[in-house]
């Protein structure tokens, strides 16, 4: 603990007081950001064709920003996509100096995934020294954070190559990858872990290896992978015990024969941890985090936006003195900002990206203001904008943020929902968090608890389909539809314009379904199956989404 601590303090703790320098004047820090950015592509396809040795030639920051708002209009992904393929097949300086170091892919608003460039300036400069801050952070809550093992699920490092023979895959797992040897050492166990293709090994080789260490940080985006892995182990608990007492892993499970061969090296009888844990089992029956990890410092994982429903599934898992940290506003096309306490907000870096911002009543607006980061205010929501040294300029980041309360001078922020987390078959505009809302609501009038719930609009009956697993598996057909009822009754309550287009019939009642036990379960192991992955999985519960929606059918109870 002291050389990780030590070494981490000193190179977090220089990157934490640039933070703070550049957040006590956010427009300055603005300002040099842009030039840099536009100083280091002028030279590219994208900079020429978009003038920006011109936009540099402004001699204060308001004209340099009205000259860059003129030149270059807010982007989609399918805007970038044309220079994003001619880097794929080889070409250099298209939209930055030189070609990517690696992709990103991630689902786009088309059947075609989004390849989402990185540059070696992003990924060694900006994502290295805002990881650096990260790890500092946990410090800073939690001192004895590195005191044991460190249990990170992080994305295949090579998912696959770019026709010019460019890598694309995780940058997590490329961060966790180059991380230095002390920090490695930490980790509970190999990155082939994350090259097993079935999605029930892989997770059994994570928590058989975890489950025998001292594991004080889990650091994981999606909770749902919590709930997975406890599932895990509830199923599996006493082939862990026998593998652990004999430094084995189990011959049924479906691993490459050079990544189990990778595993075993790492392994040793510990007939001691064997026993604790069947002691363990003996005493508790059902065991959780809080037993098998009791030293478990931060647990870091999304807690904004629609993720409540799975924070809901451990919660009291684990314990009591451990810190649930956010895992901040986080994407594969840029890492906007990290949370340092234990609230919801995260800290934005303008010394390393560009921000813009649209106001939610302005999202649809042709015109739309946009204001800079010094300008947002306090419990108002905004769609965010981002230019960054990795060749997204002005891109939509399709989000709906609520900004908090300063860090120094500069506003913070947390997610509330995706803004396509909006659905409207006729004018409604039913939003996710309300549905959510009408959900949690009905289950308090009606007694009836869900395990889990998802609703797709159904667009040819204009009406939506409301899927429903409950905890209490002998609920009826019947019970589910008064379930139904008392939602509508919610969102009409909720949503006016809802209100509106169900009592003149331009949306119809709601149809009901019940879904099978495990039913999320089942789906996202299914998705993973099919190329998603699982750091990257991500589930809005109120969709339009034809190819999701079918994917149900099975699982409604027969």
């Amino acid at each position: 603990m002291i050389i990780p601590n030590f070494l981490l303090g000193t190179a977090g703790g220089i990157q934490y007081h640039a933070l703070i320098k550049a957040s006590k004047d956010p427009q300055k820090a603005s300002e040099k950001t842009l030039r840099d950015i536009l100083t280091f592509a002028k030279d590219t396809v994208y900079g020429r064709e978009h003038k920006f040795d011109y936009i540099l030639q402004a001699t204060d920051a308001q004209e340099l920003y009205k000259r860059y708002q003129e030149n270059v209009k807010p982007n989609e992904y399918e805007d970038l996509r044309p220079y994003v393929e001619r880097h794929k097949h080889g070409e250099a300086d298209i939209l930055f100096p030189g070609k990517p170091v690696l992709y990103a892919t991630t689902s786009g608003s088309t059947a075609e995934p989004k390849w989402i460039p990185i540059t070696e300036r992003y990924l060694k400069t900006i994502y290295g020294k805002m990881t650096k801050v990260w790890l500092y952070n946990f410090i800073q809550n939690r001192h004895k954070v590195f005191a044991g093992k460190i249990l990170s699920i992080v994305g295949k490092v090579v998912e696959g190559y770019a026709p010019d023979g460019t890598v694309y895959g995780s940058v997590s797992g490329v961060t966790q990858r180059d991380c230095p040897g002390f920090v490695k050492r930490l980790y509970s166990n190999p990155q082939c872990v994350y090259s097993i293709t079935d999605y029930t090994s892989r997770y059994y080789v994570l928590m058989r290896m975890g489950i025998e260490q001292d594991i004080t940080l889990i650091v994981t985006a999606n909770p749902s992978t919590i709930v997975e892995l406890q599932n895990n182990v509830n199923r599996y608990y006493d082939d862990y015990v026998n593998d652990i007492e004999h430094g084995t892993l189990k011959a049924e499970l479906d691993i490459p024969a050079e990544i189990r061969a990778e595993l075993e090296a790492c392994l040793k009888p510990n007939p001691k941890r064997a026993a604790e844990l069947r002691a363990l089992r003996k005493k508790y029956g059902n065991v959780l985090p809080k037993h098998y990890w009791p030293n478990l410092q931060i647990l870091n994982t999304w807690k904004c936006g629609n993720t409540k429903v799975y924070l809901d599934k451990f919660k009291d898992s684990f314990p009591a003195g451990m810190l649930h940290q956010e895992f901040g506003y986080f994407a594969s096309e840029c890492r906007f900002g990290l949370v340092m306490d234990d609230t919801l907000n995260s800290v934005m870096f303008p010394h390393f990206h560009f921000y813009e911002f649209v106001r939610e009543e302005d999202m649809d607006k042709p015109d739309a203001r946009f204001y800079q980061l010094h300008e947002l205010v306090e419990g108002q929501r905004y769609c965010p904008y981002v230019t960054t040294f990795a060749g997204l300029y002005r891109y939509n980041m399709n989000d709906l943020l609520e900004v908090g309360p300063n860090f120094q001078n500069t506003p913070t922020v947390h997610m509330i929902q995706k803004t396509h987390g909006i659905v409207t078959m006729t004018g409604e505009k039913l939003y996710e968090r309300q549905f959510i809302e009408a959900v949690h609501q009905a289950e308090k009038q009606t007694g009836l608890a869900t395990r889990f719930f998802i609703g797709f609009a159904e667009l040819a009956e204009s009406r939506y389909n409301f899927y429903y697993e409950f905890a209490d598996q002998s609920t009826t057909q019947e019970q589910a539809e008064a379930f139904t009822r008392a939602v509508d009754a919610n969102l009409m309550e909720i949503n006016m314009e809802y209100k509106t287009k169900r009592e003149s019939l331009r949306l119809k009642d709601a149809k009901t379904f019940l879904l099978v036990k495990e039913s999320f379960e089942q789906f996202k192991e299914r998705c993973i199956k099919e190329g998603a992955r699982d750091g990257q999985f991500k589930l809005n519960l109120l969709l339009q989404d034809e190819v999701r929606h079918a994917k149900f059918n099975d699982l409604v109870k027969k």
